[in-house]
């Protein structure tokens, strides 16, 4: 058993046909696909249950009252199984080939503890976010849509849990104990495509001048830059978790 998919989502009746049938068509079939309904309330858990009806791949659908992704991720997780297991969006198109690379990225040595995505099939912010890992190595360049992780190391990371880290860009967050235990690599050929609903994000993203400084702290300086200076800010400006349940973005 090499992959798991958890897919954690909140009144996702609009995308998750499409996001569903993009997981189903894997070239490299997942070993269990872990669905989190995060207490919808548009029917999106009947959906889910409905459209996975007809696989041969194990579904299990699991049910996460409390709100936030992060609580949902939590959830999820616990019931992997498997070497490696990637966290999807339900918002989000992935290609045929999604899993197959990210698999042949974590298996290249076992120092790489995560496989990310570098944007949509646009050839720009592919070559873009190529260039700006390789100078950036040990910061991250893509949000939780496109995460792929060694299980073992998320696991000894802490995981998802807001006893870790209870406010929005959980994803970069997580990749931040991560790096203490090994690489991540970004890879051209990996990619997938988020859904263009994805326009104002600032009641769940960080500002341009939180994003510099991020960029700007040595690593060795990254505990406080999370932990005091972005945790704080963060929590004066009503950023939680939860905010992401909230489409308004």
């Amino acid at each position: 058993m090499s992959w798991t998919v958890v897919l954690p989502y909140f009144n996702e009746v609009a995308y998750l046909p499409a996001t569903i049938a993009s997981l189903l068509a894997q070239n490299l079939k997942p070993s269990r696909l872990i669905l989190v309904d995060n207490a919808s309330t548009d029917g999106s858990a009947d959906l889910a249950r409905s459209l996975t009806a007809s696989t041969l791949i194990d579904v299990l659908h699991l049910h996460e009252p409390r709100p936030g992704k992060i609580n949902a991720l939590e959830t999820g997780l616990a019931r992997v199984e498997t070497d490696f297991v990637a966290t999807c969006d339900a918002d989000t198109f992935y290609p045929p080939h999604y899993l197959e690379t990210a698999d042949a990225v974590l298996r290249e040595s076992d120092d790489i503890v995560a496989a990310m995505a570098v944007g949509s099939q646009k050839t720009a912010p592919r070559v873009k976010a190529m260039i700006v890992s390789a100078i950036l190595s040990r910061q991250t360049h893509t949000g939780g849509f496109g995460q792929s992780f060694r299980t073992s190391a998320l696991r000894q990371a802490g995981g998802f849990s807001t006893s870790q880290w209870s406010f929005v860009l959980e994803d970069h967050e997580i990749m931040q104990r991560l790096f203490k235990i090994g690489r991540a690599k970004h890879v051209f050929d990996l990619w997938c495509t988020p859904s263009n609903r994805r326009a104002d994000r600032a009641n769940v993203n960080w500002n341009t001048g939180e994003q510099l400084l991020y960029h700007l702290t040595p690593f060795a300086l990254k505990d406080w830059f999370f932990y005091r200076f972005l945790a704080r800010r963060f929590t004066q400006r009503g950023l939680g978790n939860v905010n992401l349940r909230e489409k308004t973005w």
